[in-house]
Order: C-alpha cells, then structure tokens, then sequence
C-alpha cells in the first residue's frame, strides 16, 4: 500500500476538485455580485457536468453522487431560507455526523474506517477477528478521521452564526482540502506500521480451487475403478461327451 493508493481509494484528485469546485463558483459568484441564486444555480451546474463527465467516461459514481446531492441539499436549503450562508449548512452537518460516526464506531471496536477500506484492501472484515494489529490501526485512523473533523467542525459553526457570508464561504473552503490530507496521510502512517491485509478473495478463490480438484480427483477414481475392475467369468456348463 502506498500513500497514492489510499489517496485514490478516498477519491483522489478527481474526488478533490468536485468537492472543492462547486463551492468555490458559489463563494466566488457570491462575492463579486451577492447574488444567492445565480451562485446557487451556477455551483449546481458545475456539479453536474462533473457527474456527467463521470457517467461518459464510465468511471465510479459513488463520490460524483455524493457531491451532487450535497450541492442540491445546499441550494435547497439556501433557497428556501434565503441565507446564503445556509448552502453550506447541510455539508457541514454531514461532516459533523461523519465525525461523530468514526469516533463512535471506534469507540465500540468497528472502526469505520476499516469498513470503509476493508473490501477496497480485499481483506472485507478479516481484521475484526483475524489480525489485531491491523484492527488497532484502523481503530487509530479512526479517531484521526473524527478527531479532525471535530476540530473542523469547531471552526465553522461559530463562524455560521457570525461572520458574513463570503468570510464564511473562504473559510470553508479553505479549509476543504488540509484537513482531509491530514487525515489521509495520518491513516497512511498507521497502516503502513500495521500487518498486511488478509485477501479473503484470494482464499476464498483457492478453496473453490482445492474443491473442484478434489472433486475431479474423486470423478478419476471413480472412472478409473469402473473401467478396471474384471468382468465377472460366468461358469461354463461341462461339455457333453
């Protein structure tokens, strides 16, 4: 495992630029004509040419998604209050829950991060009760994951029922990118000192081999005693004289 591999496992920069753009057109539009929906509307569009451009080129949806309808959540909300501040509300409520969940999960010994990585690392639940020291890890990461974000989370909420909107808004973003390599490097280091996974896919791949060859060992013999084994000899009658 390198530190690009769990970069991309995360994401990526590809995840990095669909979380961050639609946001930044958001704070930047507001900025320059504190217009609430042209920046609502234009923060949506571009969410959705980068959902686009996943689906043409067929690559994995599951974080293009969850950024779409983070952005839709957002203008919803935004429109219906009429706060601009309030497009960030639903993101930053999500990042609240996302640290309590790490935290509590490792608290109760099924860190989420090792939920999360298991079935990308092949080893799906293996290091729950298979190997401890990867579990430890995982557990370590976890609270790195909550941790950080709690601490995110202690910045922006004041700063929700304080500061204006485009101060807000460039905090926000500011603070989008450090803190997520922050913890992925920190997950990195823990991993990189913990044991390797277990591949149940290749286990499971090798049982299914040894049964089929044993199976077919089975059928051989089986073959092999029905074509070797010697007819029966019927008694002849005596020849009559």
């Amino acid at each position: 495992m390198t530190e690009a591999a769990l970069f991309e496992a995360f994401g990526g920069l590809r995840g990095l630029v669909e979380t961050v753009l639609p946001g930044l057109l958001f704070v930047t539009i507001y900025t320059i004509n504190q217009d609430l929906h042209l920046s609502a509307l234009a923060a949506l569009g571009v969410s959705l040419v980068l959902l686009v451009l996943r689906l043409v080129r067929r690559d994995t949806m599951k974080h293009a998604f969850s950024g779409v309808f983070g952005i839709v959540f957002g203008v919803v909300f935004a429109m219906m209050t009429g706060n601009a501040k309030d497009f960030y509300l639903p993101g930053m409520l999500y990042t609240l829950g996302l640290a309590l969940a790490y935290c509590v999960t490792a608290l109760a010994g099924v860190p989420l991060i090792g939920l999360i990585l298991g079935p990308v690392f092949k080893e799906n639940l293996s290091w729950r009760t298979r190997n401890p020291g990867r579990k430890k890890a995982y557990t370590k990461a976890s609270w790195a994951w909550g941790l950080i974000l709690l601490a995110k989370c202690a910045i922006l909420f004041p700063m929700y029922f304080w500061a204006d909107t485009t101060k807000f808004g460039w905090v926000l973003i500011a603070l989008k990118i450090p803190p997520f390599l922050l913890a992925v490097y920190l997950t990195w280091v823990f991993l990189a000192k913990a044991p390797p996974p277990i591949d149940v896919f290749a286990e499971m791949e090798a049982a299914e081999a040894a049964e089929k060859a044993q199976k077919a060992e089975k059928a051989r013999l089986e073959r092999d005693g029905a074509g070797g084994a010697p007819a029966p000899v019927r008694p002849q009658p005596d020849a009559e004289v």
